[in-house]
């Protein structure tokens, strides 16, 4: 068994193996709710449920069953849908264009000397949209990777 960092193991601890997995097997509503609770429920333990995290998961959690209720849990929506749940800690990393004041005060406060004007500079607001443009291009390719490497979570066409 290989229990060390490398691209391969490294590769699937990213969630869109998890989301795509879940979504392939059940082909029905509340799939992404549970993947939604299981993250409320990790929020809870390390008491960081907050409404910085808790409502932007909610809304991907709606949008995701939207996007697999649409399209009547093709594989396109399942592939839609794990897009929208690999943001999932949008919470965490959306603060540092949404709530600018408070994220630099908190850099400032906890991390070393000069991290938080470091952080502010090379975060200007064109760079958002990069992150979400090249967050989404992974977890497709991730999802795309997932699926063929584990044949078997296709669901099987009857």
């Amino acid at each position: 068994m290989n229990n060390k960092w490398n691209r391969k193991n490294a590769l699937w601890m990213l969630l869109s193996p998890i989301v795509i997995r879940a979504f392939r097997r059940i082909q029905a509503p509340g799939a992404a709710l549970c993947l939604f609770l299981g993250m409320l429920l990790l929020l809870l333990i390390i008491r960081d449920a907050v409404m910085w995290h808790v409502v932007p998961l909610i809304v991907i959690t709606v949008l995701a069953e939207a996007a697999r209720g649409m399209t009547g849990y093709s594989r396109t929506g399942d592939f839609i849908g794990t897009v929208l749940m690999s943001f999932s800690s949008f919470g965490y990393y959306g603060q540092i264009w949404f709530n600018r004041a408070y994220t630099y005060e908190c850099a400032v406060e906890e991390m070393p000397a000069g991290y938080g004007d470091t952080l502010m500079s090379v975060s200007p607001a064109w760079a958002f949209p990069v992150v979400v443009i090249v967050g989404m291009i992974v977890s497709v390719w991730i999802a795309n990777v997932s699926m063929k490497k584990h044949k078997g979570i296709e669901k099987s066409e009857s």
